[in-house]
């Protein structure tokens, strides 16, 4: 957060104030959909009031901010906690298992595991959390402790655990909590959220040995794949259908193309 100072002044006399200015990342500022923020159709009124007044905390919600409190959400004051606290009831193709990731911001990881072979779906989601049936909005309030995750089915005879892991840490930055870059939140956090107790034996092997390759701790949490809640259909292969503006990534097998992750 910066702070201006600015000066107003009233004939002889004069005040000064200090506003903090809060530094926005691109993702925040802008809606997750295709279209550019200021084409929408509908023309602005500002003569009308709002019905929901747009307080410092509301922005601080929508931009991720809210994810900092002093403790984490309480499950007993969400309805139905248990369903998103279950299992993942859904079932993969046959011959396929199913791992979730969760490495910031879920367009650009979903791309990098599209692009590795022997994956054969990939979903972006909400998981880990308490709120059943989230929404997009409700993630990025800070108070339902879900994280965006990307789901992937894969044909373990193309494509061993390993391959996976190693895009995970290749992705991302692992010894950041709660944040990737610019995007704040403990939506954003580090995750590999294991279905079988081989996946998590991996898991756990492959951290301590990138552990010893960096020279910071790394924060990424390991438990178990809970309840998988579907993101918005704008969400899914945002990236590879061309983002905001229209320019589409290439989702082929192998392809090492630079990922734009606000393409």
């Amino acid at each position: 957060m910066l702070l201006k100072t600015l000066t107003f002044s009233t004939g002889a006399t004069s005040s000064t104030t200090t506003t903090p200015l809060l530094l926005l990342s691109s993702k925040a500022l802008f809606p997750k959909n295709n279209n550019f923020p200021f084409s929408q159709t509908t023309p602005l009124n500002f003569s009308k009031p709002q019905t929901r007044p747009l307080t410092t905390m509301n922005i601080l919600n929508k931009l991720g901010f809210g994810s900092f409190k002093s403790s984490s959400p309480d499950p007993s004051t969400f309805p139905n906690s248990s369903i998103p606290q279950g299992p993942d009831d859904d079932v993969p193709a046959p011959g396929q298992q199913f791992a979730q990731f969760g490495a910031g911001c879920f367009w650009g990881v979903e791309l990098a595991f599209q692009r590795v072979k022997g994956v054969t779906k990939t979903e972006v989601g909400y998981s880990q959390g308490y709120l059943d049936n989230p929404t997009y909005e409700d993630i990025c309030s800070g108070t339902t402790n879900h994280s965006e995750v990307v789901r992937v089915q894969y044909d373990p005879k193309e494509c061993g655990f390993e391959s996976l892991l190693g895009a995970f840490w290749a992705r991302h930055d692992p010894t950041t909590l709660n944040r990737q870059g610019g995007d704040v939140g403990t939506q954003y956090r580090s995750g590999i959220y294991f279905y079988t107790p081989e996946q998590e034996q991996a898991a756990l092997e492959s951290k301590e040995r990138q552990q010893k390759l960096l020279n910071r701790t790394i924060v990424t949490e390991i438990l178990p794949a809970k309840k998988f809640y579907r993101a918005e259909e704008y969400h899914q292969q945002y990236l590879a259908k061309g983002g905001r503006f229209g320019f589409k990534q290439s989702t082929d097998k192998g392809c090492n193309d630079p990922i734009r992750c606000y393409g």
